[in-house]
C-alpha cells in the first residue's frame, strides 16, 4: 500500500495576494455550468482548451474526476463516463454520430484536442435530440470555426504553433490559415508531431510510446442573405508509429515487443441552417460520413497482418419549434454502419457486420415557472442489423428521459432526471469477427435506465455542487462467454453492467481567476461482480476514488497566466492484482503563459508536466489488476515550450 500525500496543496500558492479580492464580474469558469444544467452537463470551451492546451484527451478531461481517459498513448485512449465505457454513450464530433468501434487494444475516438473549440458531455441521462445509441450518455466534440480564430474587423488570419516537449524530443508544428470573403468563410488547418520514446517517473522507457502524429481540418461555409448558412467541413487524424504488441498495455508476461499500428479516423460533414426562420420554422438538415482504419503489422515472428475498417453514413433533419415557456426540437435520423477486417499473410480472409437504423424523435426544453425548468423527450428507433453469415435481424424500441432543476432559492438548485433508453444491436469490434460464427435465433437489444439526484449551491463567488448518479445496462453486446470468462462465445454473448457513484466539488471565482476542487466515487459491477479491465471490456474499468484540484490566474497588465492542477487517485482493492490492490498516485503540473504588451499576437507558454516525476498508471488504463499484465506507464517529469503567433 502506498500512502498518498497532499502534493496538490502547493497549486493554492500561485495566485494569492489581490488574487483573491472579490470583483462584481467573476472570472467565467467554463467547466462548471451556471444554470439549468448545473449539476448535470459537463461543459469544456474555447476558453478552457486554451488555457489548458491539452495534448490528448486525457488533458482535455484532467479536471473532471467523472471523466477518466485511460493509456498514455492517444492511439489507445479510451473516455469513461461516470464509469461508463464510451462505446455505450452517443459521441459525435461537428453533430456528426461516430462509428468507431474497431479493436479492443486501440482507441475508439481517436481525435486531436488542437482541433477543438468545445466539448460537452451528458453523463447518464441524454436528452433525445442527441442520437441514437446513448445507453449512458452522450459526447459532443466541436471543431474551430473562423469565427473562433479571425480577429474581430479582419477578413484573413493566421495561426502557427511550435512546441517541444522534453521527455520524447516530441516536437510539434501546426498552421492555420482562415478568413472570410463576402458572404464566404474558409479555414485551413494542418499539425504534425513527432518524437522518441518517453520516459515514466523512473527513468525507464514506455513501450511504443513514440510519437507520430498528423491531423488536418478543412472548413469552407456560406452565410446567405436570408440567415441561411452551408458549411462544409472535413477533419483527419492519422497516427503511425511502433506500438505494443497490444497498443493498451506495454506486455504480457515480460515480453514489451512492438508492432506496426496505423490509424486513420476521418469525418466529413455537410449542414445546412434555413434561413428566413420564424417561431415554428426553424429548420436544419445535416449529412455526414466518416471511417477509421486500422492496421496492425504482423507479430514478432509471423506474417499475419490485419486491416480492419468502420465506416458511417449519418443524417438528421430537424425543426426547433418557439412555444410560450420554451422549445421543442422534433426530427428524424438515421445511421448507416459498417465494420469490416481483411486479414492478410496466411490469414486471408474477409468479414463484416452492418447496422442500419431511423429514428424519429422530439425533446422539449421548457420553463414551467421562473424556478422550475423541465427537459423531457422521447424517441422511437428502428433497425436492421446484418451479421457475418449474413443473419438479420429487425428490432425497434422506445427510448425516454425527463429531467429537471428547482430553485429552491436563489442560491440553492436541485436537479433530478431519469431516462429508459433502447439502442438496438450494437455492432460487434472488427477484429474479433469470425467467418465460422453462427448466430443465434436471436439476439436481445442492449437497453438501460439511467438517474441522477444533483445540488447546486451558489453565494458570493462560491460554487458548491453534488450529485449521485447510477446506470444499468442489460444485454451489452460485449462477446464475453460468462462460462469461460474469455471473448470467445460467439457472436450472441452479452452482459449486463451497473454502475453508481458520487461526485461533490466546489469553485471560488475571482475577477482575474478561479480555484476549484472536485472529487468522484464510482463503483462499477459486470453481470452482479466486481469489474475488473478484462471482463469490463467495452463496458467499464475500476475506477474508485479521484481527486482533482485546478487554479488559474492572468495579470492582464503584465500580460501573464499562472495555472496548476493536480490530481489525487487513492488505492483501489482488486483481488488479481499485486498485494490485492491497485496503486494510487499523485501528479501535479503547473504553467505559465505570457503575452508581451509590446507584440500582443504572440505568446509564449512554459509547463511542467508530473513536477514530481511520479511513477505512475493512469486508473483508467488497462491491466493493473493482472500480475502477468505490464501496464502503460505515464511520462514522468517534462518541460514543454510552446509559441504561438498570430498574423
Amino acid at each position: 500500500m502506498r500512502t498518498v500525500t497532499p502534493y496538490a496543496s502547493a497549486i493554492f500558492i500561485i495566485g494569492t495576494g489581490s488574487a483573491f479580492a472579490q470583483a462584481p464580474e467573476p472570472f467565467v469558469l467554463g467547466t462548471i455550468y451556471i444554470g439549468s444544467d448545473a449539476t448535470t452537463s459537463i461543459g469544456i470551451d474555447n476558453e478552457d482548451l486554451t488555457r489548458t492546451t491539452p495534448k490528448d484527451l486525457q488533458e482535455v478531461f484532467k479536471s473532471e474526476p467523472s471523466v477518466s481517459v485511460g493509456s498514455s498513448l492517444p492511439i489507445s485512449q479510451k473516455i469513461y463516463v461516470n464509469g461508463v465505457e464510451e462505446n455505450n454513450l452517443n459521441v459525435t464530433i461537428d453533430g456528426a454520430r461516430q462509428n468507431n468501434r474497431i479493436f479492443h487494444h486501440s482507441a475508439t475516438t481517436y481525435i486531436d484536442p488542437e482541433l477543438l473549440k468545445a466539448v460537452r458531455v451528458d453523463p447518464g441521462v441524454a436528452p433525445a435530440d442527441a442520437g441514437p445509441g446513448a445507453m449512458a450518455g452522450a459526447i459532443a466534440f466541436e471543431t474551430k470555426d473562423v469565427g473562433d480564430l479571425l480577429e474581430e474587423g479582419r477578413t484573413f488570419g493566421g495561426r502557427f504553433i511550435t512546441e517541444y516537449q522534453s521527455n520524447g524530443d516530441v516536437f510539434t508544428n501546426s498552421l492555420a490559415l482562415f478568413g472570410v470573403s463576402g458572404r464566404f468563410e474558409y479555414l485551413a488547418f494542418g499539425k504534425y508531431a513527432d518524437g522518441g520514446l518517453r520516459e515514466d517517473g523512473s527513468g525507464v522507457d514506455i513501450t511504443g510510446s513514440g510519437t507520430g502524429l498528423t491531423s488536418g481540418l478543412a472548413k469552407v461555409a456560406f452565410n446567405a442573405d436570408n440567415g441561411g448558412r452551408l458549411e462544409l467541413g472535413y477533419e483527419i487524424v492519422r497516427d503511425d508509429a511502433q506500438r505494443p504488441l497490444r497498443a493498451d498495455f506495454a506486455g504480457l508476461r515480460g515480453v514489451l515487443d512492438t508492432r506496426t499500428y496505423t490509424l486513420e479516423r476521418q469525418n466529413l460533414v455537410l449542414s445546412y441552417e434555413f434561413g428566413n426562420t420564424t417561431a415554428m420554422w426553424n429548420p436544419s438538415v445535416q449529412i455526414a460520413y466518416n471511417s477509421t482504419d486500422l492496421y496492425t503489422g504482423p507479430m514478432p515472428g509471423a506474417t499475419d497482418a490485419y486491416a480492419g475498417k468502420t465506416t458511417s453514413f449519418t443524417g438528421k433533419i430537424q425543426n426547433e419549434f418557439q412555444v410560450a415557456n420554451g422549445t421543442v426540437n422534433a426530427g428524424l435520423d438515421f445511421y448507416s454502419d459498417v465494420a469490416d477486417i481483411n486479414g492478410e499473410g496466411t490469414a486471408v480472409f474477409f468479414a463484416e457486420e452492418k447496422a442500419t437504423n431511423i429514428g424519429l424523435f422530439v425533446q422539449a426544453e421548457l420553463d414551467l415557472t421562473d424556478r422550475f425548468r423541465l427537459s423531457t423527450g422521447a424517441r422511437y428507433d428502428f433497425q436492421e442489423f446484418e451479421g457475418v453469415d449474413g443473419t438479420t435481424y429487425d428490432n425497434d424500441g422506445l427510448s425516454a428521459n425527463i429531467a429537471g432543476d428547482f430553485d429552491v432559492t436563489d442560491a440553492i438548485t436541485v436537479s433530478a432526471g431519469a431516462s429508459r433508453v433502447w439502442g438496438g444491436i450494437a455492432l460487434a469490434e472488427s477484429f474479433l469477427f469470425d467467418t465460422a460464427w453462427t448466430y443465434p435465433a436471436s439476439i436481445e437489444p442492449v437497453t438501460s435506465e439511467n438517474y441522477y439526484l444533483g445540488a447546486n449551491y451558489r453565494v458570493g463567488n462560491w460554487d458548491f455542487n453534488a450529485k449521485l448518479f447510477k446506470t444499468d445496462i442489460d444485454n451489452a453486446r460485449t462477446l464475453l462467454d460468462p462460462t469461460t470468462g474469455l471473448f470467445n462465445g460467439g457472436p450472441g454473448q452479452v452482459s449486463d453492467l451497473d454502475t453508481e457513484g458520487y461526485e461533490i466539488g466546489a469553485a471560488y471565482t475571482w475577477s482575474s481567476g478561479f480555484a476549484r476542487i472536485a472529487y468522484a466515487d464510482i463503483d462499477t459491477k459486470i453481470n452482479g461482480g466486481p469489474a475488473d479491465s478484462y471482463t469490463g471490456r467495452y463496458l467499464t474499468t475500476p475506477l474508485g476514488d479521484n481527486l482533482v484540484f485546478e487554479v488559474a490566474n492572468t495579470w492582464d497588465r503584465l500580460g501573464l497566466t499562472l495555472g496548476a492542477d493536480a490530481q489525487i487517485v487513492f488505492d483501489k482493492s482488486a483481488a488479481g492484482a499485486p498485494g490485492g490492490e491497485i496503486d494510487g498516485f499523485e501528479v501535479v503540473n503547473a504553467f505559465a503563459e505570457y503575452t508581451p504588451r509590446r507584440m500582443e499576437n504572440l505568446t509564449v507558454r512554459a509547463e511542467i508536466d508530473n513536477i514530481f516525476d511520479e511513477t505512475y498508471t493512469e486508473r483508467a488504463t488497462y491491466g493493473q489488476e493482472f500480475a502477468t499484465v505490464t501496464p502503460l506507464r505515464e511520462p514522468g517529469r517534462s518541460f514543454n515550450l510552446r509559441a504561438t503567433l498570430r498574423f
